[in-house]
């Protein structure tokens, strides 16, 4: 740990690399956890310390680097051997930060501590590290032989006792009600046990009893390091259980009253599949957890244990595929959709329905339309293999009611129509469109198209938000270019849109349709022609999804206020070809904005007209979440986590 670390490790006990839970402070919890041992919850917090600052030094997996020794493996064992935890506890608290030993916590020395211990080998026993316990040791050849002897009775392979680390203690497994239809539609006021809850995907919290009188009093209550990579996943929460998905395949369930990992399993992810993305829910049904994977699978985990129960295998990853959206159980049926639609090939992007118990797939159905489809003509004369795009990149909305499952699709592909051989004037269904499918036949029931022959990758692929209001059903959603849509989910009727942001790529709207017209020149813009355009890249809307407060009918969006300069670029129509990125891009701060590109804005329902907005400098960066507290919570790219008053946007705390 290098001198300048020590800031930012004070600051990971609050902050870096961990999933945090908020909670009223309780009388004496600070020295209880200095007085406590070592348990489960202390290495946790161990490893959202190390995680925020030591491990730039000493390596993620405590593996060492140029900066610092490794903490773990052969060498560390040769130096440690013969001395005791509590030795390696007084080194710890004495000699890091280097040059600003004891400077820290008691609780953040012990968390380190029991870090360096769990990770050479050595059980928590909850009690403090003992003076006599050696500091180094190896895994117990008789608990792997153990291992691996009830491993083969059960029939498992060697990749299914390296995917899963059981940590429950003597309790044994949590026990857990099965989660039912009913229960997705009406979940416990405790449980989150969907992506946004509720499956008409809400993001609202009936809890109150942090409200606009009490929320002042929050304090952390517990953190966990999670995994290097892109966090933008929604943890699920099922009879006081939270389930978190982690980068790169792993998934952890956790006592969500002090963080505890009860389980984690990590599936095995090929060398050369796709790391960059983020997945961004799991499903709960019944007595399992599902996974949509990086490389293009769908895992099915027993929620008390974490073992698993099937996997199959969506599409091949060697050709691009890959899955960020995460699975949502819609009438028994659990649908998720694919990403890694940019390449030339003959499979087009999809949506997928599997049968819980068994992983069957029980329908696809292509984001694209084909040679058979009646819309298959909006393609003009492109080959079918040449059809790329239609990605899915967030997860859907289920109206019991209707029957239907409502999801968005993204832009066609490559981004510039020019680029791939198109006009704007060439719908190419059934991208940039929310589609409405019945979740146990995949048949699509209607389908309606946001902006046809998309060119700036401005998709319309976010959250669809499904309310009530009478007799009325309307379906929300807000894409990239900020316009935010007002349907019928019953037939897919437009109904009426409101621009939340500045947008100039559009030169007319249809009031009556809600059909959008580009700009001439964008229209007419050439391979290598160079358009300006408000918003930009990242979208007046992205994946951080909006929120529905219903006692003020309040629509909760986070906006971004950007603008950006794109060009076309040349595509080799071969196999394999395709892509996604423009020849140039220049990411422009909006214009009249003051530099203030974060945005919170909430809409009426009914009215569409704004009820308030603040805005910011730092870019929302999390999902909105309304309570029956009165309250909307977001975070921000500046690593704040705000609450506000749902009436009128005040910052309350």
């Amino acid at each position: 740990m290098r001198r300048q670390s020590h800031v930012r490790l004070v600051e990971a006990l609050v902050t870096a690399a961990a999933a945090v839970v908020l909670g009223p402070c309780p009388a004496g919890a600070q020295r209880a956890t200095e007085a406590g041992g070592f348990t489960e919850g202390r290495a946790a917090l161990g490893r959202a310390v190390y995680a925020g600052a030591c491990a730039e030094c000493h390596g993620a997996g405590l593996e060492g680097g140029s900066h610092g020794p490794a903490l773990t493996g052969a060498g560390f064992a040769s130096r440690w051997a013969g001395r005791t935890a509590a030795e390696l506890l007084e080194y710890i608290r004495e000699e890091m930060p280097p040059g600003l030993g004891g400077t820290l916590s008691e609780a953040a020395y012990l968390g380190l501590t029991a870090l360096v211990l769990e990770a050479n080998g050595r059980a928590a026993g909850g009690v403090p590290p003992a003076a006599d316990a050696p500091a180094a040791a190896g895994a117990d050849p008789a608990a792997r032989a153990s291992e691996a002897a009830r491993a083969s009775a059960d029939g498992e392979t060697a990749d299914d006792v390296a995917g899963r680390t059981r940590r429950y203690g003597a309790g044994g497994p949590p026990a857990l009600t099965p989660v039912t239809d009913e229960l997705l539609r009406r979940p416990p006021p405790g449980d989150w046990p969907s992506w946004r809850r509720t499956l008409d995907n809400h993001g609202y919290s009936p809890l109150d009893q942090i409200d606009r009188a009490t929320v002042g009093d929050l304090r952390l209550a517990w953190a966990v390091a999670v995994e290097d990579g892109n966090h933008q996943t929604t943890p699920l929460v099922h009879d006081g259980v939270m389930f978190l998905a982690h980068p790169g395949n792993v998934v952890q369930a956790l006592d969500a009253a002090d963080g505890d990992v009860l389980w984690e399993y990590r599936q095995p992810l090929p060398e050369d599949a796709a790391r960059f993305g983020a997945t961004r829910t799991l499903a709960l049904y019944g007595d399992k957890v599902f996974l949509a994977t990086y490389d293009a699978r769908l895992v099915a985990l027993d929620a008390r244990t974490g073992d698993r129960v099937w996997e199959t295998v969506k599409a091949d990853y060697t050709q691009g595929f890959m899955q960020f959206g995460g699975p949502v159980v819609a009438d028994g049926v659990v649908v998720s959709g694919i990403n890694g639609c940019q390449r030339y090939k003959d499979e087009t992007c999809f949506i997928t329905g599997h049968d819980p118990d068994t992983g069957e797939e029980l329908w696809r159905t292509s984001t694209i339309a084909l040679p058979g489809d009646p819309n298959s003509g909006s393609w003009g004369d492109v080959a079918p293999y040449l059809r790329a795009g239609g990605d899915v990149w967030i997860p859907g909305s289920y109206d019991p009611g209707l029957d239907l499952f409502y999801i968005g699709t993204a832009q066609a592909k490559p981004w510039v129509a020019a680029s791939r051989g198109m006009s704007t004037r060439q719908d190419a269904l059934y991208t940039n469109s929310t589609l409405a499918l019945n979740p146990r036949t995949g048949r699509v029931e209607w389908y309606f198209q946001h902006v046809p022959g998309e060119t700036l990758d401005m998709d319309s692929v976010y959250e669809r938000v499904l309310i009530d209001d009478g007799p009325e059903r309307w379906l929300f959603t807000i894409g990239k270019d900020g316009i935010l849509w007002k349907l019928d989910r019953r037939t897919g009727r437009f109904l009426d849109l409101r621009e939340t942001v500045f947008q100039n790529i559009f030169e007319s709207i249809d009031r009556r349709t809600g059909r959008v017209t580009y700009r001439r020149d964008i229209r007419d813009a050439g391979v290598g022609d160079v358009v300006a355009a408000c918003p930009g890249l990242y979208g007046g809307h992205n994946w951080q999804a909006t929120a529905y407060h219903p006692g003020t009918s309040a629509l909760v969006i986070p906006l971004h206020q950007m603008c950006m300069t794109m060009s076309g670029r040349q595509v080799e129509f071969v196999a394999g070809g395709g892509g996604e990125a423009p020849e140039s891009i220049e990411i422009l701060e909006m214009p009249e904005t003051g530099g203030r590109i974060g945005r919170l804005a909430a809409y009426d329902v009914r009215t569409m007209e704004q009820l308030w907005s603040r805005e910011q400098r730092a870019v929302f960066l999390t999902a909105a979440l309304t309570t029956a507290g009165g309250l909307v919570f977001a975070g921000d790219v500046d690593r704040y986590l705000r609450a506000f008053d749902v009436r009128n946007g005040d910052v309350l705390w």
